[in-house]
C-alpha cells in the first residue's frame, strides 16, 4: 500500500528512520533506499490536461517525476528537462509513454542561458506548442557555516534555482496563449530558512517574490503564474546533499511526523495547471505537512 492510499495523514510506508546512504549530486532515484513513491500504482487521471504540452525541469526524478506521471495521466504530453541522470530520465519517459502520451527528453545544464532557450525551441519543434511550464529543478548543499560556502557554490545555487527560471520563463512566454500556466517551485525554506541552507533558502524566497510579480504582468495576457512550496520530500536531492544524521531522521520534526512522498505533491501541480484553478494566480500553495508558512 502506498502513501497515497493511507487515510491517516501521519502514516506512510516510507518514512524515517531511513537507512544510511549517500550519493553525489544530483543523485539517482533508482539507488535510493527506499525508492520514492511517485504515484505509479496509485495516481488516476481524469483528463484535466487533455492535449496540453508541458515542460518540467528536473522532470527525471523526485517531485518532477511525480508531476510528469500525473500530467501524462491527465492527458498531457511531457517534455522532461534533466541534468545528467539518463537512467532516471528514461524511466520517467517510459511512465509517460505507458500513460499513452509522448515524452521528450532534454538533457543538459539549465545554468546556461543558451541551453534554456534551446529547450523551449525543442519543445516547440517537437510538439508545435507549449501550454505549461514547471520550474522544478533545484540545487542545494548543506553547510554549517557561511565560511564553508564558496562563491562557485553560491553561484551554482542561484544559477540553477533563479537564473534558469528567469531564462525559461522569458523563452517560454512568447509561445504561451491565454489559459496557459507557469508553476514555480519554492519551499518551506522561503518562510522558515534552515541555518545550513542559506543560499538555497534565499533563492526560494526570491522565487515566491518572482512568482507574485510575474503573475501581475501575465494576467493581462490570460496566463496564470503560481507556486508550490513543499516541505520535506523524499527525493534524490536529499541523499545527495545532506549528512547521514539528517537523512536518517528526515521529516520527523514536522507536525505530520514524516516526510512527504513525491506522489503527494503531484496533485497540487495538476490543480494549478488545470482549469480548476482558473481564478488563481500569484498564489503559493504550501504542501508542508502542517508547518505554517506565515
Amino acid at each position: 500500500m502506498s502513501t497515497t492510499d493511507k487515510k491517516d495523514p501521519r502514516e506512510a510506508d516510507n518514512k524515517a528512520p531511513y537507512p544510511p546512504q549517500s550519493q553525489p549530486f544530483p543523485g539517482d532515484e533508482s539507488k535510493m533506499d527506499p525508492r520514492p513513491d511517485y504515484g505509479l500504482e496509485t495516481y488516476q487521471g481524469s483528463g484535466k490536461l487533455k492535449d496540453k504540452v508541458c515542460l518540467i525541469t528536473g522532470g527525471d526524478s523526485g517531485i518532477g517525476r511525480a508531476v510528469a506521471l500525473a500530467f501524462a495521466r491527465e492527458g498531457a504530453h511531457v517534455a522532461i528537462s534533466y541534468l545528467s541522470e539518463d537512467g532516471d530520465a528514461k524511466e520517467t519517459a517510459s511512465a509517460v509513454n505507458d500513460a499513452g502520451q509522448k515524452a521528450l527528453l532534454l538533457k543538459g545544464d539549465i545554468r546556461d542561458e543558451h541551453h534554456c532557450n534551446q529547450i523551449v525551441q525543442n519543445v516547440i519543434s517537437n510538439f508545435g506548442k507549449l501550454d505549461i511550464l514547471v520550474n522544478n529543478a533545484a540545487f542545494q548543499m548543506a553547510r554549517s557555516d557561511i565560511s564553508e560556502i564558496s562563491t562557485e557554490e553560491f553561484d551554482q545555487t542561484f544559477k540553477t534555482n533563479i537564473y534558469a527560471m528567469f531564462w525559461l520563463c522569458k523563452a517560454t512566454i512568447p509561445h504561451l496563449s491565454a489559459g496557459s500556466s507557469i508553476i514555480n517551485v519554492a519551499s518551506i525554506q522561503a518562510y522558515q530558512p534552515s541555518a545550513e541552507l542559506v543560499p538555497y533558502a534565499s533563492t526560494k524566497g526570491a522565487i515566491v517574490n518572482f512568482t507574485k510579480g510575474l503573475s501581475q504582468q501575465l494576467l493581462k495576457k490570460g496566463i496564470r503564474v503560481n507556486c508550490v512550496a513543499p516541505g520535506p520530500v523524499w527525493t534524490p536531492l536529499i541523499v545527495s546533499t545532506f549528512k547521514q544524521g539528517k537523512i536518517q531522521s528526515f521529516g520527523e520534526q514536522y507536525p505530520i511526523g514524516r516526510t512527504a512522498q513525491p506522489a503527494e505533491l503531484a496533485p497540487s501541480f495538476v490543480f494549478l495547471a488545470s482549469n480548476d484553478a482558473r481564478y488563481i494566480s500569484g498564489e503559493v500553495l504550501a504542501v508542508t505537512g502542517g508547518r505554517f508558512t506565515s
